[in-house]
């Protein structure tokens, strides 16, 4: 695991890990160590291996199940009828996609009649101006009198105030119509679309559930390890399924977001990994975080061989070994140069033997 995968809370005492070789520089040794092997006489029979106890997180496989950062419910904003859904379970969508429409039939019936109000107020009130303008010759003339230039002026202030309300109520009609079309609110996935075309639905109920395109993996961790994990500290992700173990191909994931809260003894955190697109939401995965650093003995897997179901390896002298193997050590795992292709050993071997690989590994044929 990478450097500071492990970060102590204060007065938790614990080793720093060494720097890491780099890449370059493990392939240049390793290329040596073939070259030396050859000068002295041999290919791989010449190849030594001297065993050592070094520091390895102790990795321990926890759950993580894909969980999407937000989701969220595209709802109905009227009543009226469902008609013309174009998503389904599992669709992609962008934020603004139409998702489905909610038809009010009583909305263009309204819209129509206020429009007819509308031009009706409109003619009464090119009458009362017309009424005015005559008004005001014959007040000029004295003719009329005052209270009936008032009368008539008073007339088209008040249709002029009818029409424009009528209009206010025409463009809420109209926005209730705009309000038809069910959006999406966020780009995502659809996980769920729990009505039907021709279903009466009322304001407020959900037409589809959307899973935003941000995903996470949550995991849950037991109490007592949960004084290891920190928020930056990087994880092992495993392929999707409940099969990985720590020996698989393992893509590296940071600590997102530790909750702080233990429910039922154990504690959830967030895991932020790259290409979790081709997971389902809701879909489980191991993840493996460290649970402290302990001492182990890892060697090639090269120089372990099995005969009738036991493995053994072979010392520098000629003995064969009988020895327990355990898991293979991802690279990531070391707290010091890794052992590339290393399995732990976990019982026959102790530190300072030297191992050699089992005979006939490593020629060629002619």
């Amino acid at each position: 695991m990478a450097a500071g995968l492990l970060q102590p809370h204060p007065g938790h005492a614990m080793t720093a890990r060494p720097a890491r070789f780099p890449p370059l520089r493990l392939a240049a040794a390793a290329a040596f160590a073939v070259l030396a092997g050859a000068a002295a006489g041999g290919p791989a029979a010449a190849q030594t291996f001297e065993v050592a106890s070094i520091a390895i997180d102790d990795l321990k496989a926890v759950f993580g199940t894909v969980e999407s950062v937000d989701e969220v419910t595209a709802r109905a904003r009227l009543t009226g009828t469902v008609d013309g859904i174009e998503i389904d379970e599992g669709s992609q969508v962008e934020a603004g996609d139409l998702l489905a429409r909610v038809v009010d039939d009583t909305l263009p019936q309204q819209l129509a009649a206020i429009g007819a109000r509308i031009a009706a107020l409109e003619a009464q009130l090119g009458q009362a101006e017309t009424d005015l303008a005559r008004v005001q010759r014959l007040r000029e003339t004295g003719t009329a009198t005052e209270a009936r230039l008032d009368e008539a002026t008073t007339q088209v202030t008040v249709l002029t105030a009818e029409i424009a309300a009528a209009e206010a109520e025409r463009d809420v009609v109209q926005a209730q119509m705009d309000q038809e079309a069910v959006l999406a609110p966020v780009t995502g996935r659809v996980l769920s679309v729990p009505v039907v075309n021709g279903e009466v639905v009322l304001p407020g109920e959900v037409i589809a559930e959307i899973a935003s395109d941000v995903t996470v993996l949550r995991i849950t961790l037991p109490e007592r390890h949960a004084r290891f994990i920190r928020e930056g500290d990087p994880v092992l992700v495993g392929a999707g399924g409940l099969q990985a173990s720590a020996g698989d191909d393992l893509r590296e994931g940071t600590v997102r977001q530790v909750y702080p809260r233990i429910a039922q003894g154990r504690v959830e955190a967030d895991v932020a990994v790259g290409d979790l697109g081709d997971f389902f939401i809701g879909e489980r995965t191991r993840v493996f975080v460290s649970a402290g650093e302990r001492q182990a003995i890892v060697v090639p897997v090269e120089y372990v061989y099995s005969r009738y179901g036991v493995d053994f390896v072979r010392l520098e002298g000629g003995e064969e070994i009988p020895v327990r193997v355990g898991q293979a050590v991802p690279e990531l795992a070391f707290r010091g140069p890794p052992v590339p292709g290393g399995v732990e050993v976990l019982s026959g071997l102790h530190p300072g033997d030297v191992i050699v690989p089992p005979e006939g590994a490593g020629t060629a044929e002619p």
